[in-house]
């Protein structure tokens, strides 16, 4: 492959999904571009009797950048899952 495909993401692989485990709970961030920014967003999945359930969290809040906005998507997961647990699937 050459520099410049390498350079401008032609022929590459797709990269891997960002996936972080918490109490059994598979939190994806997926910030959504918008304006003034990236807004909060993750896919929460977690297998119950054999079954991969996913619940999907979208908030208003803004971030300027996509690393602090993926960043802050899981903390607003990991909290969402500490209120809710499993509830969350209903």
């Amino acid at each position: 492959m050459s520099l410049l495909s390498r350079l401008f993401g032609g022929g590459g692989t797709t990269p891997e999904p960002k996936v972080e485990t918490y109490k059994g709970f598979r939190i994806f961030p997926e910030p959504q571009s918008g304006e003034g920014g990236y807004r909060v967003g993750a896919r929460i999945e977690k297998e119950i009797a054999g079954e991969v359930k996913v619940h999907h969290l979208l908030r208003a809040d803004a971030i300027l950048n996509i690393e602090d906005a993926e960043a802050f998507s899981v903390r607003k997961a990991k909290q969402v899952i500490d209120e809710q647990g499993d509830r969350i699937f209903r």
